[in-house]
């Protein structure tokens, strides 16, 4: 995050913490509570970024995985991410999510939420959902169990065990049978699913969390040319209502979906762009594209 804008949100916290003071607000109402900042309805994107990352470096063991990366996302964005094996694109995820601790940089959600001062849980309570590679679900249940789980552990460990879905809830997990096109199999047990449909599974239980932010590491990877079809129109219908960073390696279908495209070369990125821009760029062409 440049300084300008860190300055701004300081300056921002500052005048919320005067109104607090005075107890009135400039239109007469009551301040709302200092720590309100930070919860996940209250993303400050009003500098139009979601998502920063300035100057982050990550070292293992001597090894330089991620080289003083700067990024930003928009609101609504869908970003590919590119780049060869190694590239630090998985590294780059794990830092956004608290697995991994950057040795410096700066790394925030919205212009006032530091996310290296959270955990991983309370990043994802904060509205940060990720997809790994391989499908995770939870196979012995139907799809709509798994929905209906996933909306429960959102909740918490505590509030899961006394949930009880209400009329609310039940619409919520519909809609979302009907965004990741499984609502004809919605008593289906998740193991008989194909590959693509697992995939969207565990999307769908991403979505019944309502993120704003999705991370989604190499979503297409096995699947057939129709179900990548029919993954590149959800996330299009995805895009505008979540912020999406897709790692992929499907040029094709990153082709589908993107507007802009980020490829990453030993930790840094390389070049940003259209994806024509991107591929006709011969650095890229150099080190993963190929002639």
């Amino acid at each position: 995050m440049t300084p300008d804008l860190l300055e701004a949100g300081a300056q921002r916290l500052h005048a919320r913490a005067a109104q607090q003071t005075t107890g009135q607000t400039a239109s007469g109402g009551h301040a709302a509570g200092f720590s309100r900042i930070r919860t996940s309805q209250e993303v400050d994107v009003s500098h139009g970024r979601i998502l920063y990352l300035e100057d982050v470096n990550v070292s293992f063991d001597g090894f330089k995985a991620i080289k003083h990366l700067s990024l930003d996302i928009a609101p609504g964005e869908l970003r590919c991410i590119i780049g060869p094996n190694g590239a630090g694109k998985t590294t780059m995820m794990d830092i956004i999510t608290g697995k991994t601790r950057p040795d410096s940089g700066t790394v925030f959600f919205g212009s006032t939420i530091d996310l290296l001062r959270h955990s991983e849980p309370e990043i994802a309570q904060l509205g940060i959902g990720r997809k790994f590679q391989k499908p995770t679900v939870f196979e012995q249940l139907t799809v709509y169990e798994n929905l209906e789980l996933a909306l429960k552990t959102h909740k918490g460990v505590r509030a899961s065990v006394f949930f009880k879905r209400g009329s609310e809830q039940a619409q919520r997990l519909i809609e979302v049978l009907h965004t990741i096109h499984l609502q004809d199999s919605l008593n289906r047990q998740a193991g008989l699913l194909s590959h693509g449909q697992k995939q969207w599974l565990e999307i769908g239980m991403l979505l019944t969390q309502d993120p704003k932010l999705l991370l989604l590491d190499e979503p297409v990877a096995g699947m057939t040319d129709q179900e990548t079809e029919r993954t590149a129109e959800l996330f299009l219908s995805l895009k505008g209502k979540h912020s999406l960073v897709v790692v992929e390696h499907d040029m094709a279908f990153i082709k589908a979906i993107s507007n802009t495209v980020t490829v990453l070369c030993e930790g840094a990125v390389l070049a940003q762009g259209p994806l024509a821009q991107v591929q006709a760029d011969e650095r890229v062409i150099e080190v993963y594209l190929g002639r």
